[in-house]
């Protein structure tokens, strides 16, 4: 370990940076402005101490910039939670104010004493596809947005509005046979052409929106979207928000950071498991996408695991969780499976997960069974079990079935928590 830990606390204007010894003591303080400079002088200041590590708080935040920046430098940047420092002051002792140096002290202290360690890699490709997968749940929500307006202004102008999901094509048909009276149904009528102008023009940036994600996704070469009900849209999400699938040492700690792991509450003889709204709602989310698109579709086989469950008494959300479970682990599976392939080529491009070489890893890290299915080349274009002619190309992990376009997240207008 190094005798240096430099904690950073930054913001959009400034970052505060605070060195300690090994013994916690204070070293040095620095505040410098955010500019085009600001690596310049935080290495000049540290330069009286070369074995250092830096520790910048929200390195996926407000500190990305900085941590990339630093990490470009060739330095060693670890990524500390701003929870993680937040406890950590919390539980100093004394009167501990709150403000950027004892923040930045706070900081340092946390990735001085945590046990696990993450490392900020540079930026590779699954940038790229977080960068884009946040662009379509963006459009996603806005035009999700103009069409709930749209809806409210035609309840004004038709008897009983638009019961379903409205289309720019329904909502264009609505307007055009409506015959307004007076000044005030003009002006509603006006509103609502405005918003159809809206939802036509994020219409138009989804669909190149989603060339665009669907063109990164084929670029990383992921097997992600071999599994039933994974399209582009949650691949890149997956793929962006996970980065180095090698943080998770097995498919328990990744379906725990994705909120499919049950909660242990237990309390003296009685062991109690509640359902975990922790972790990340991004990947959570995704994942019950997926196992909606499984369970519309009655000849795949995780809809056949949820009848299975539905059949042994479980209710719909127990049957649901339990499939997410299975989905997750069919997840992890392919990440490991796409990082030891990319561990196998080389830095010779785009694709895969980072930093997993171990292949005993992948060994068991998901059912023996087939659970979702095998493969079949190229996107499907039917809703019916697809075939292959002849023997369907060996793949990584057992877990393959034809994708089913994207399971777009887009449509629904709030993230289940189920």
């Amino acid at each position: 370990m190094a005798d240096v830990m430099i904690g950073i606390d930054p913001h959009k204007g400034s970052h505060t940076a605070v060195a300690i010894g090994l013994s916690e003591e204070p070293l040095g303080e620095l505040r410098v402005g955010a500019c085009p400079s600001q690596v310049g002088e935080l290495l000049a200041w540290a330069a009286a101490w070369p074995e250092r590590i830096w520790a910048v708080e929200g390195a996926a935040g407000l500190g990305h910039l900085l941590a990339q920046q630093l990490v470009a430098a060739g330095e060693r940047v670890l990524d500390v939670p701003p929870k993680l420092a937040a406890r950590v002051r919390l539980l100093q002792a004394g009167d501990t104010n709150k403000n950027d140096p004892n923040d930045a002290l706070s900081v340092a202290v946390a990735a001085r004493r945590s046990t696990v360690r993450r490392d900020v890699a540079a930026d590779d490709h699954a940038a790229v596809l977080k960068v884009w997968a946040k662009r379509h749940r963006d459009l996603g929500r806005a035009r999700n947005q103009a069409a709930c307006r749209l809806h409210a202004v035609l309840c004004d102008l038709v008897p009983g509005g638009h019961s379903r999901e409205i289309s720019a094509g329904q909502a264009a048909r609505i307007l055009e046979r409506l015959t307004p009276s007076g000044a005030v149904a003009r002006a509603r009528c006006e509103l609502a052409a405005e918003f159809l102008t809206d939802i036509r023009r994020l219409d138009a940036q989804l669909r190149e929106t989603n060339k665009k994600l669907a063109a990164a996704v084929r670029a990383s070469r992921t097997s992600l979207t071999g599994i039933f009900g994974v399209g582009p849209v949650i691949a890149g999400t997956v793929i962006g928000d996970v980065r180095q699938v090698s943080r998770f040492p097995g498919r328990d700690h990744f379906a725990a950071y994705n909120g499919t792991a049950p909660v242990e509450v237990s309390s003296g003889n009685r062991k109690i498991y509640r359902l975990s709204l922790r972790g990340n709602r991004r990947l959570n989310h995704a994942i019950h996408m997926a196992a909606i698109t499984q369970i519309r579709h009655k000849h795949s086989q995780g809809r056949t695991y949820y009848d299975k469950k539905l059949a042994e008494g479980k209710t719909h959300k127990e049957a649901l969780r339990a499939l997410k479970r299975r989905i997750s682990d069919a997840i992890y599976a392919a990440l490991v499976a796409d990082a030891r392939q990319a561990a196998a080529r080389g830095p010779e491009g785009p694709g895969g997960q980072q930093g997993n070489r171990s292949v005993s890893r992948a060994a068991g890290s998901h059912p023996k069974r087939r659970l979702f299915g095998q493969a079949t080349p190229g996107p499907a274009t039917t809703l019916r079990p697809g075939t292959t002619a002849g023997p369907a190309p060996a793949q990584p992990s057992p877990v393959r079935q034809r994708r089913t376009g994207h399971s777009s997240p887009a449509s629904k207008k709030t993230q289940p928590t189920t």
